[in-house]
């Protein structure tokens, strides 16, 4: 299989999807899908804990994926978790066993972010783009609502509710009652009830669905003749009617011809859909076979074109919060021009952490926003919590983790939150950006003269023109206090002029 191919898989609350793609003059064939409904979040337990037989489940069906990304590089494939591996306690176990099922990395998706790569497939997924539009994409443990013209999303949210979740909760023994019903119902007002009016006020012209649920439903309602094109409020009443007759899953599952994992979750995303109309006011939707993994699929070749969504993000954050960005620069260069350096022997050469790298660098000083005392702190607060376009939860985390130690304490547990893979890597780069900060303390616009970067596994050693550090005290003072610092993260740090430079260091214990 040639790099031109491109692939996806969401690991759904209740069913995961792959999609194979191939990218031909800019744009994107599909070639295959592949759905197996898991019900991962059928699995959760009352501590939110995925039990060994949800985990299994959804393991078998990951090596059967595994079989068709042998030959798609890892720069053209994503993998994402959404509302279930949110939840869940154990998310880092089970994450951690799916990657080695499948050979390759596994994102955890915020709702926001799910919600805007949905967006993005329906957009890419329907013909007209004209006028506002309310995308829904009922999951199994959460709703996403997005109000977005065009290809941009302008309004997300995301609820926790979903078709497994409520069904779970209000007919988990299979029976549909009127009292069952009217209980489902208003929990799904409950959770409407903060986002109602902001929805009805910021408006829109057409609404489409994204989701199995909602496609279960559109093949009931023109099966039973109700409606002959998309699905209407009319159409859902008469359901909803229907669903009270049919009374239990079997039945249900019998008269509709429904897949048994299907009509076990199909009340609870009846009701998710009939009461969003009610509540919204929606007469009619159009169903879009476009949805999350297509949204990843139009995001990785963004990527891949050098129009990296996360790339606008941090532009966007850089101005909402008025950073310095003369300095940012300053701090960025020299980063960069460090790694440049030492990203052979470090194993540092690929092209993501040059990203990350550039990415925390530009932002370290975001938590000035709030106060320079500890700034640090505060930054790494909004980085880890904020809303990031772009983003996995991992990758956030990784933002916030070296933005919080760019400065004083670097622990040698710094980064035990991370996942177990990029901790050596992290702490590398942290290294690298704690330098440049250092370097540009004094703020200054005159440009630094050439430094060279020796390192040998944790060993590292800084080289200035002659008399340069001489010339500038308080440099040299910092980089005694930085090298005490680094001390306790296991880096040995060493600074001098370049006529005293190391043909070779000695090698490193560590």
């Amino acid at each position: 299989m040639s790099s031109d191919f491109v692939a996806a898989i969401d690991l759904g609350s209740n069913s995961f999807h792959m999609v194979v793609a191939r990218i031909s003059d800019g744009h994107v064939q599909i070639l295959d899908r592949l759905r197996e409904m898991v019900q991962l979040a059928a699995g959760l337990d009352d501590h939110n804990r995925l039990s060994a037989q949800a985990q299994q489940r959804a393991l078998d069906c990951l090596a059967r994926f595994a079989q068709r990304l042998r030959h798609i590089p890892a720069a053209r494939l994503r993998i994402v978790g959404t509302n279930t591996l949110r939840q869940a306690r154990n998310s880092a176990e089970f994450v951690a066993r799916a990657e080695q099922a499948l050979g390759h990395r596994v994102e955890v998706v915020s709702g926001q972010e799910e919600a805007r790569l949905i967006y993005l497939g329906v957009a890419h997924s329907v013909g007209d783009l004209a006028g506002q539009r309310l995308v829904i994409d009922i999951g199994g443990g959460s709703t996403e609502l997005i109000i977005g013209e065009a290809f941009d999303p302008l309004h997300l949210a995301s609820l926790r509710m979903g078709c497994v979740s409520l069904s779970r909760a209000c007919f988990g023994d299979g029976r549909v009652t009127a009292n069952r019903l009217r209980e489902a119902e208003l929990l799904v007002q409950l959770h409407l009830e903060p986002i109602r009016e902001e929805y009805l006020a910021r408006g829109w012209e057409m609404v489409t669905g994204a989701s199995g649920s909602i496609k279960a439903i559109q093949e009931v309602i023109v099966r039973e003749g109700w409606s002959r094109e998309g699905i209407t409020l009319d159409a859902l009443r008469r359901l909803r009617g229907a669903l009270l007759e049919t009374s239990d899953m079997a039945a249900l599952s019998s008269r509709w011809q429904l897949e048994p994992p299907r009509a076990r979750v199909f009340a609870g995303g009846f009701v998710v859909l009939h009461g969003l109309c009610e509540a919204l006011g929606i007469e009619r939707l159009e169903v879009s076979e476009g949805a999350l993994r297509e949204g990843l699929i139009y995001d990785l070749l963004g990527r891949i074109r050098h129009e990296d969504v996360r790339d606008r993000t941090i532009a966007d954050v850089i101005r909402r919060f008025a950073l310095d960005q003369a300095q940012a620069e300053r701090v960025c260069a020299t980063a960069l021009d460090l790694l440049r350096q030492v990203r052979a022997k470090w194993g540092l050469a690929g092209k993501e952490a040059k990203c990350v790298l550039e990415r925390a660098a530009r932002l370290h000083e975001i938590g000035l926003l709030l106060s320079h005392d500890q700034y640090h702190k505060h930054g790494a607060y909004v980085l880890e919590h904020a809303d990031l376009p772009g983003y996995s939860r991992d990758d956030q985390l990784l933002l916030a983790v070296l933005v919080r130690r760019h400065r004083r304490s670097f622990p040698a547990d710094a980064f035990a939150a991370l996942p177990k893979a990029t901790v050596g890597a992290a702490r590398r780069l942290c290294a690298l950006l704690r330098l440049a900060v250092v370097l540009h303390r004094g703020r200054s616009s005159e440009p630094l003269p050439p430094i060279a970067l020796q390192v040998d596994r944790q060993r590292l050693h800084l080289l200035f023109p002659s008399g340069w550090l001489a010339a500038h005290p308080l440099t040299r003072a910092d980089l005694q206090i930085e090298a005490a610092l680094l001390a306790k993260a296991g880096f040995a740090l060493r600074f001098g002029d370049a006529r005293q430079r190391d043909r070779r260091l000695p090698p490193s214990t560590s």
